[in-house]
């Protein structure tokens, strides 16, 4: 095994994984890092990774040559080239001096590979963070019951014909919520069903793809969803019941938990907070 776990496990502040992103505290191993090195090398998903559901080809892939192992601290290297490209290092280290080594690996690799982007991840644990990070919630679903919400929310294919031509505008006004490549997806049939709320027969929310998989142990685990509501239709509830109706479907579908990624400080992360999700760190990404 190149990782050893007696340098890598002190310095996980946060249960976050290159190439694959949060992972359940109790399924975070030394394997799990090993299987990014295989996967660079084949080009193939993991089983367990979450974006093998789209299909196609896995486009961020670990730079195994320029991983930096030492027992201080771990800095992994990935490589993507949508878009413009771009270079992320994953700086594990317990003091900030970590991040320049990260920048100064990143921007070199960046110009290695061509690409216009050199970032740096630093995983940061739960007591840390600032209004830029990402926060990574856990949903325990064996903690207690998700009881049905009600309200105005089913899966889009069982609103009358009318009301699911309204998803497709939907779609497109949140599309920098990931809506309009969800709705892709669906028109593809590569998804599982999207809950939906809709107000005058009109969607003007939704929660989805609602997909539960095993994780790298075989946990059943609810896949995380793009989920959004129409800005003018904010503050009557409509968030909180999808969500709650999203977290019965993954209880009532046999998952043992979700792992969430939200904005800290934004609505999802004070949804998520309110509800009584645990917080298990945050990312915060810097340019290099």
């Amino acid at each position: 095994m190149f990782f050893r776990w007696e340098w890598l496990r002190p310095v996980l502040t946060a249960p976050i994984v290159p190439t694959l992103g949060p992972i359940h505290p109790d399924a975070l191993t030394a394997d799990l890092f090993e299987d990014t090195l295989q996967a660079a090398v084949t080009g193939d998903f993991l089983p367990y990774d979450k974006d093998r559901r789209w299909g196609g080809e896995k486009n961020e892939k670990v730079l195994r040559k320029d991983v930096v192992h030492q027992p201080e601290h771990t800095l992994i290297p990935t490589l993507t080239r949508r878009g413009r490209g771009t270079v992320k290092v994953f700086a594990y280290g317990p003091n900030d001096s970590v991040v320049d080594g990260a920048a100064e690996l990143a921007a070199k690799l960046a110009a290695v590979h061509d690409v216009v982007n050199a970032r740096v991840v630093r995983p940061l644990g739960p007591e840390t963070g600032s209004p830029r990070s990402t926060r990574v919630q856990l949903k325990d679903f064996t903690a207690g019951p998700c009881p049905d919400p009600g309200g105005p929310v089913r899966p889009v294919t069982e609103w009358p014909t009318a009301v699911q031509k309204t998803f497709a505008p939907f779609a497109e006004a949140m599309a920098t919520d990931g809506l309009a490549f969800l709705y892709n997806q669906m028109q593809a049939g590569r998804c599982g069903p999207v809950l939906t709320a809709a107000v005058e027969d009109r969607i003007v929310g939704a929660i989805g793809p609602m997909e539960v998989r095993p994780d790298a142990t075989g946990r059943p685990q609810l896949m995380p969803q793009y989920f959004a509501v129409l800005p003018e239709t904010r503050g009557q509830g409509l968030g909180r019941v999808l969500w709650r109706a999203a977290m019965h479907w993954g209880q009532s579908h046999g998952a043992a938990y979700q792992l969430l990624q939200t904005e800290a400080n934004g609505p999802s992360d004070r949804l998520c907070q309110s509800e009584g999700l645990t917080s298990l760190g945050f990312t915060h990404i810097t340019p290099a």
